[in-house]
């Protein structure tokens, strides 16, 4: 799973967020008895500084064709690939090698939801890569609440261990549905 992960994100090898995306898919639909049916799936934003770096949003990637592999096994359920919901405002230094605290201040205060009524009472899956600490989910997921979203779930491909590399979660999807868990 990291090398399938680093691929995408650091050798552009685009196609693996097919193949990706599609395990995020299975994953997330075991969320069927406890999801909504109608949700935003919002990735998690570059920063433009980064985008243009990198030339591509490996969770937006993910999420694209997570959506798609949905809409076909999920016919059922109403799912809108809303990448433009949060932006990151400020660019953050790389997660990397920081401690949780310094992942949580890193993140602080870097994104915004720059039109709250597209949200406002709707439920929202965050999608990303790598689940690590849970700071860049937790900052994400905390403005969506805070600009009216009436909750939001997180789906991440993989959980970092530490030292250890990832943990593949094709079976298991990192889930968050109350606006208490936040």
């Amino acid at each position: 799973m990291r090398d399938a992960i680093h691929s995408l994100k650091y050798e552009h090898l685009r196609p693996a967020a097919g193949r990706l995306g599609a395990m995020l898919a299975h994953a997330i639909s075991q969320l069927s008895a406890e999801a909504p049916a109608e949700m935003l799936v919002v990735p998690v934003p570059l920063h433009p500084s980064k985008l243009a770096q990198r030339s591509f949003n490996q969770a937006r990637l993910l999420a694209a064709d997570a959506v798609a592999a949905l809409k076909k096994t999920r016919p059922g359920w109403r799912l809108t690939l809303a990448s433009s919901t949060v932006v990151r405002q400020r660019a953050t230094e790389s997660q990397a090698g920081l401690t949780p605290r310094q992942r949580r201040l890193n993140v602080r205060g870097a994104f915004v939801v720059p039109d709250p009524q597209a949200i406002s009472g709707r439920h929202v899956l965050v999608v990303d890569d790598i689940l690590t600490t849970g700071a860049t989910a937790r900052s994400v997921a905390q403005v969506l609440l805070r600009a009216g979203a009436a909750n939001v779930w997180i789906a991440t491909l993989a959980r970092a261990r530490q030292a250890l590399g990832y943990s593949s979660h094709s079976n298991q999807v990192n889930a968050r549905g109350s606006q208490a868990s936040f």
